[in-house]
């Protein structure tokens, strides 16, 4: 039984040895050849990425161009090195067929976002810095991958949305801003222009209140207690909270300063006194 399986050892073992002896340099060039394809698509990817970002190219898609030559030119050499060791690829081409049928009906989930990914990267709806709102969930695009798209919002919180619920929905895109409302009332014996002017210079004044769209304040509504005045603007994405409380302090202190009367709810309760008596 020993003596058999060391038989087989030694059969294996002569073969393999028979093997490298015989294509002894024909493993060292594949093995050449797949070291020099490995540094040609290194090279040929970074070249390919660096023209891109030369032509001001969206980054995903530089990204996702470079990194499909690079496998290509990878999978071309590898063909290139098992030819010549004598190995044939058509079996593996069938393998592969075949694994991928399987792994498609698996992972039927992952290659729709995957294929949303695509379609994302070719029509470009939205960019890396863009502010988005889809499907209730708003922030700007950080990263932009295949399967999946990360936002960050004024929080500063990460959000990651699988692509396939981006596709096909309604999409708001203000690009790297967003739009941020404000309110005040003042009352109706107020300067009403003055407090316009007022509220316009504290919008100009701040640095990252956007120039273009130009800031809107005006007239929103006449309440029970006064005036309301709006005020809208843009800001960076992420600098909504900070700008936002900023803002409203500097309003504040301008109306006040203006000695520009701020009201408060008021209610009038009038009394019956003729009922009142009837009821004694």
């Amino acid at each position: 039984m020993i003596e058999s399986e060391i038989q087989q050892v030694e059969k294996y073992y002569n073969l393999i040895m028979e093997y490298l002896v015989t294509y002894s340099m024909q493993i060292l060039g594949a093995i050449l050849i797949l070291f020099i394809g490995l540094w040609i698509a290194q090279k040929v990817s970074n070249m390919v990425a660096g023209l891109m970002q030369r032509h001001n190219i969206d980054i995903t898609l530089t990204n996702f161009v470079s990194n499909v030559i690079k496998v290509l030119l990878i999978i071309m050499f590898l063909v290139i090195a098992l030819g010549k060791i004598g190995i044939s690829v058509t079996p593996f081409v069938a393998a592969i067929g075949a694994a991928s049928l399987g792994a498609g009906l698996a992972l039927q989930g992952m290659l729709s976002n995957y294929g949303a990914g695509l379609a994302i990267i070719a029509t470009r709806p939205f960019v890396v810095g863009d502010t988005i709102e889809v499907k209730g969930v708003s922030g700007q695009v950080k990263t932009i991958e295949l399967g999946h798209t990360i936002l960050i919002n004024e929080e500063k919180v990460e959000i990651t949305i699988p692509n396939k619920h981006i596709v096909g929905e309604i999409l708001h895109n203000s690009f790297s801003y967003s739009l941020v409302k404000g309110e005040i009332d003042i009352a109706y014996d107020a300067n009403a222009d003055l407090a316009i002017e007022l509220i316009e210079k504290v919008l100009d004044e701040h640095e990252l209140v956007s120039d273009a769209p130009h800031a809107q304040v005006g007239i929103e509504r006449f309440a029970d207690s006064g005036v309301t005045l709006s005020y809208r603007y843009w800001v960076p994405t992420t600098k909504i909270i900070e700008t936002k409380l900023a803002v409203n302090r500097n309003v504040f202190k301008a109306i006040q300063g203006a000695d520009i009367e701020i009201p408060f709810p008021q209610r009038i309760v009038t009394l019956n006194q003729n009922n009142e008596e009837g009821a004694k």
